[in-house]
């Protein structure tokens, strides 16, 4: 079902690490976490490394034959290096500051599929099969005014963008990333429009919110505090759409003045995709678990995320791809064998990007995909 390996190119020294989801005759995915080993290079060439290792990933197997969808630059100083990262034919390409912390100056992930078209179109990049469209937006951003107003700017630039597909974000957007710079002190503008923009649409409590990560991060954009990357999907039913909150170990977000659903999982009839937003260790009440001890942040964040899968029908063993943040980089190689330990040969990154409440030091997110589809619907 999931194959997960690792492969190192020798003269690259540049290590993949590959999550495939492959059914007979269907449409296969791959998510795969690229990591440049730091031999104290600049950051062009280990940049340069990772490109010649995305080219050679596409002519060997698994990925051969296959198209990338979208990739997310992880990198260590926007100002200097956001220039370098050129654009892709047709895949959407996202690049923020968040430095890894294996010492690089670079990582990437890449989505890909194989089996599906792949087409840029309006500025966005699509995955068509079977009557559906995937919609991958990455990296709008406005560097006018404070978080607030360009909070209001960027989710009005998607919304114009969705609406050449004849979609809108209250019933298409699935999944979004609000990179926020200086999250300590910004990230309250951009949590108030984007509970403005979502009361507009139609969007409460008593309605449905969206997977979504608010973390801190520098936008590719100078003088920009906030971006935004997001993901749609049109030609669903609305049943196909389910949120997930495990209320036995988390809060409703809404409970803490913040506007998104803890996970979101879609339904094919032959698989399941589920996002799991940035979850961090809090409990039913809204509060900070283990305020100070990152190992034990670690666990319970582990068990909310368990949960939340478990509700959607799925667990750790479908988990496609991991992103950790960090607070603190002196937790990094603390928290790194713990994962290694947990999450053996699953595709991750870890990063420097403070999360959005001081207590925390260690939020994740993931991916996963089940074999358990619905027959009532089409396939992926």
């Amino acid at each position: 079902m999931i194959d997960r390996r690792q492969v190192y190119w020798d003269n690259l020294y540049v290590k993949g690490e590959i999550s495939s989801f492959v059914l007979p005759g269907k449409v296969e995915e791959f998510h795969v976490m690229l990591h440049a080993e730091p031999r104290g290079d600049s950051f062009e060439s280990q940049l340069g490394r990772i490109r010649q290792a995305e080219r050679l990933l596409f002519e060997e197997s698994p990925l051969k034959g296959g198209a990338m969808v979208f990739k997310r630059c992880f990198i260590s100083d926007a100002a200097n290096q956001h220039s370098l990262v050129p654009k892709e034919d047709t895949s959407a390409v996202s690049v923020i500051q968040q430095p890894v912390l294996d010492g690089s100056k670079i990582a990437v992930w890449i989505y890909a599929v194989k089996g599906a078209s792949v087409c840029s179109l309006s500025g966005a990049t699509l995955v068509e099969h079977n009557g559906y469209r995937h919609i991958y937006k990455m990296g709008i951003a406005d560097s006018n005014g404070d978080s607030y107003s360009q909070t209001n700017s960027v989710m009005d630039t998607y919304g114009r963008l969705l609406s050449e597909f004849n979609a809108d974000i209250a019933s298409n957007c699935i999944r979004t990333w609000f990179y926020v710079r200086d999250v300590d002190t910004q990230y309250q503008g951009m949590v108030k429009a984007r509970k403005e923009k979502f009361a507009g649409m139609g969007l409460t409590e008593k309605t449905h919110y969206i997977a979504s990560t608010g973390i801190g991060g520098v936008p590719s954009v100078p003088n920009a505090i906030v971006q935004l990357d997001a993901y749609a999907l049109t030609g669903f039913n609305s049943l196909q759409q389910n949120y997930l909150y495990a209320y036995s170990h988390l809060s409703p977000t809404h409970d803490y003045g913040v506007t998104f659903e803890r996970g979101t999982y879609i339904e094919y009839g032959d698989r399941k995709h589920l996002f799991i937003s940035g979850t961090a260790s809090i409990d039913n009440r809204g509060d900070v678990v283990h305020p100070g001890d990152v190992a034990k942040q670690t666990f319970r964040m582990w068990e909310n995320v368990e949960k939340l899968l478990e509700e959607g029908g799925s667990g750790f063993e479908d988990i496609m791809q991991i992103i950790v943040y960090l607070r603190d980089m002196g937790d990094y190689a603390t928290v790194r064998k713990m994962f290694e330990e947990r999450f053996s040969c699953v595709p991750a990154v870890y990063t420097l990007a403070p999360v959005c409440r001081t207590g925390w030091l260690v939020e994740m997110e993931c991916i996963a995909i089940s074999r358990n589809g619905n027959p009532q619907f089409r396939d992926f």
